[in-house]
């Protein structure tokens, strides 16, 4: 059995929605100091809907992978829906990672957050900040 999926493939060779939007509404950032990993997502919101996001990342192919397939799963839905993502709804839309590679998946999840964190304090709009939390420990990440 390959390492990894086809979809995890196709994510890191044609990784989707790459770029940086200038006038972006909410811009986060977050890293994994042990891995080296660093994602920074950008997003356009419309009427309370995802219209445009971009996303940089430095890492390895999983975390590539991990960011284009969270951009996919969350453009074009609403800020609240974008919220509810979780890392391991990123890892099944990629049909699996390696255990030692959930945590790229993670640092999707929290970039998504930290985006939507910036874009709420940008506008003004309150929230729970428990709604931003960090939720794992990559220690112990689990699927």
């Amino acid at each position: 059995m390959a390492l990894y999926s086809e979809k995890v493939m196709d994510h890191f060779r044609n990784p989707r929605n790459v770029g940086v939007i200038e006038d972006a509404d909410g811009v986060g950032e977050v890293g994994n100091a042990k891995c080296g990993d660093i994602m920074k997502f950008y997003i356009k919101v419309n009427d309370g809907i995802i219209t445009d996001i971009k996303f940089e990342t430095f890492g390895c192919g999983s975390a590539i992978a991990s960011a284009s397939m969270a951009t996919e799963l969350i453009k074009g839905q609403p800020v609240e829906k974008a919220l509810e993502l979780t890392n391991r709804a990123v890892v099944e839309a990629l049909d699996g990672l390696p255990a030692h590679k959930i945590h790229c998946s993670v640092l999707a999840e929290e970039v998504i957050r930290a985006a939507l964190k910036d874009y709420y304090d940008r506008h003004g709009i309150a929230y729970d900040p428990a709604q931003f939390a960090t939720k794992h420990n990559c220690e112990s990440c689990e699927v």
